[in-house]
Order: C-alpha cells, then structure tokens, then sequence
C-alpha cells in the first residue's frame, strides 16, 4: 500500500491505481518495504504553501527506518528542509535510522547546518555540584590573587629600580600625570570638602547649641576633617577620577596592542606605564588632603558665622587648639596608603583589561570598585591600627 500527501491532504494508492496529484504542489509519498518507510518527496515546496505532514504521513506505524529521496521537486526552499529535518528529529527521538543518502549533496549540506544550528541554540545544562562550584571558585580566586602578587611584585621591583637608577625614570610623564591628578582635581575637591564641612557644622550646630557649646563644632569639625574625612574624601574623589581614568587608558593601549608592542621591544610595562602614574599620585594626594582639610574647616568655619555667630577668629583659635601634630600626621599616612591603593588598583584592572571596547569600561568600572574596596579596608586597618598607638 502506498500513501500519499499533497497540501496537507492524504491520497493512497493500491495495486498500481493512484489518485490525481496537482501539478506544483508539495508532495510526499510513502511506501512501506521490510518494517521501514521510504519517503519521495516531489512537486513545488514553498515556505509561503502549505506543506505535507510528517505525523499524518507516518500514522501509528512502529518504523525502523525511514529512506528519504526526492524525485521531481521542481522548486524548493526552506519549506523542504523543514520537513526533512522533521523527519529526522523524529528518527532521532523514535531510535530509527534516517537514511539521507539518495537525497542531492547540497540538501543534506543544508540539513546538517539546520541540525548544528538547533544544536548550537538549545540551552545546555549548567547546573553543578556544590562542590564543583566552591573548587572553581577556589582556583579563580587563586589565579586572581596570583595575578596580583604578580604585578604587586613587578611594581615594588620597579621602585627599587628607580632608586637605583632615577635617571633612567620617565619624570616628563611623571609631572604630566601629576598635573592631571593634582592640579586638574582641585576644582571638585574644593567642592566636595567645602560642602562636607558644611554639612557636619551645621548637623553639629544642632545639638551643641541646645547645651550653649556651639564653640565646640569647631573642634568636631576640625577633628573629624582632619583625621578622617579628608582623607577619605580625596581618596573616593580621586578614585572614581584619576583611577578609572588610569584604567581606561591602559586598558585601551591592551586593546590596541601597544601593550604587547612594549613587551617585544624588551620594556616593562610596569616601569614604562605603571610607575610614573603610581609615583605622581602618591606625591599629589597627601597635598590634596591638606587642601581638603583647610577647604572642610572653611565650610565649618562659613556655617558657624552664619548660623552661630561664632566670629571666624574665635573658631580658628579653637581649630588649632584641639589639632596637633598627631592627627595631621594620621591623615597624611592615610592619604599616602590611599593615594599608592588608588594607583595600583586602576593600573592592576587596565592592564588586565579584555582586548575590546567593551573590556574598556568594564575596566574603569571595576577599577573604581576595587579602588574604594581597598580604601575602606585600609582605613578600618588604620582605625585599629592608630587606636592601638593611642594616636
């Protein structure tokens, strides 16, 4: 017995006798043979026309094999390729074997690209042990934090260098970066610190006035500023600044292989492009936390003129009676530590930056991140630290 499609629609043949077919339809015929199915494929196979059904087709049968052939398509495209691939998800699923090999060379080409694209686009599992995902956590914090052994040691080792040999340090690109991490940051320095002595003056005025010591802001003030929130400032400021900025350029010069270009020519991207950007920002911070120290102070000093009548001169006087040498000195080394973790973490992410546009951003991002991730840190060190010392 023969079975045959057209449209969608079913026609049989029995002992010879066929019904009428209408020219330039897709059609599928199929005759049984030895507990398999041999499939002819024949007419027009448009994706825009209806197409014959494989389950309609097959029936209920229990196939062991299916041949497929074609014999008189005039005209075919995807339509054709959809139904052969039906079929062979079917072989598939079923355990049956699908022969192909009457089909033409260039149809079973297309179809084995149809099979690798429906492969390539099903989710794979992803899903793991517990202990698979805590060893492979394991190993990439460990490559991670040889990584930053590894360039921690490159720039000590450039340092020494440097000692040895200072003439042979690039010290013109060393006081452009400081222009740019100095000079170029007092604009909102100034802005953030004036308005973050401000702020504490004036939320210190608050409560001290209720028990008559508003000349105490001052000391709060003062104190605070100079022991910590300068520093800390500067530092956030300066990281989101001058550390991205750091990472973004050495990040580009990785993408456009200058990097590499340096490493064949025999240099030390360390010493060539860390160092000078390291040493100037570790020279200028210490000078921008004694700006934004005095720049905090003054906008203590405008809230308690303005709100308290606390006349400058007096708040000065009390300034400098509650500072010594011990907090400035404790402000300084905070700002020195800041300034080198600000260097070493935008220099460390841009030169491990993926080579791409993408990898760019993603490395000024995750400089700054890392940056004020290492400044609360050592901050917390130097609380317990100075506490210890009685400073």
């Amino acid at each position: 017995m023969r079975i045959g499609l057209a449209r969608g629609g079913v026609t049989s043949e029995v002992a010879g006798m066929s019904g009428p077919l209408e020219t330039g339809e897709a059609r599928a015929t199929a005759a049984e043979a030895e507990g398999g199915l041999e499939v002819t494929l024949a007419g027009v196979w448009q994706i825009t026309a209806p197409r014959p059904s494989w389950a309609q087709l097959r029936g209920e049968r229990v196939l062991a094999w299916v041949r497929l052939r074609i014999d008189g398509v005039e005209k075919w495209d995807s339509s054709l390729l959809l139904f052969l691939f039906e079929v062979q998800e079917w072989c598939r699923v079923a355990g049956a074997h699908c022969d192909t090999a009457a089909l033409p060379e260039k149809v079973r080409e297309l179809l084995a690209q149809l099979a690798r694209a429906r492969e390539t686009s099903v989710p794979k599992d992803r899903s793991e042990s517990f202990l698979s995902g805590v060893g492979q956590a394991t190993i990439g914090t460990w490559r991670r934090t040889r990584t930053a052994s590894t360039f921690l040691g490159e720039s000590v080792l450039g340092i020494v260098q440097l000692m040895k040999r200072p003439a042979r340090f690039r010290w013109r690109d060393c006081f452009e970066e400081m222009q740019h991490c100095g000079a170029m940051a007092l604009p909102i320095v100034s802005l953030i610190s004036f308005l973050v002595g401000l702020i504490m003056a004036y939320q210190a005025a608050v409560q001290l006035r209720q028990f008559g010591a508003d000349i105490y802001v001052a000391d709060l003030v003062g104190l605070s500023v100079v022991r910590e929130m300068g520093p800390m400032m500067a530092a956030i400021i300066l990281a989101g600044r001058t550390g991205a900025a750091f990472a973004a350029t050495l990040a580009n010069m990785r993408a456009n292989e200058e990097v590499d270009a340096l490493e064949v020519l025999g240099i030390s991207p360390v010493q060539f492009l860390v160092l000078p950007r390291l040493i100037a920002l570790s020279v200028m911070m210490p000078l921008l936390v004694l700006y934004s120290n005095g720049m905090g102070i003054l906008g203590g000093m405008v809230v308690s003129a303005g709100v308290l009548d606390i006349p400058p001169a007096a708040y000065w006087i009390e300034t400098q009676s509650i500072i010594d040498l011990s907090d400035m000195s404790t402000g300084l080394i905070k700002a020195l530590a800041f300034g080198v973790l600000i260097g070493l973490a935008g220099c460390w992410r841009g030169l491990q930056a993926e080579r791409s546009a993408a990898g760019v951003g993603r490395a000024a991002t995750s400089a700054v991140v890392t940056a004020i991730l290492l400044i609360i840190v050592a901050d917390s060190v130097f609380a317990v630290i100075f506490n210890f010392l009685g400073w």
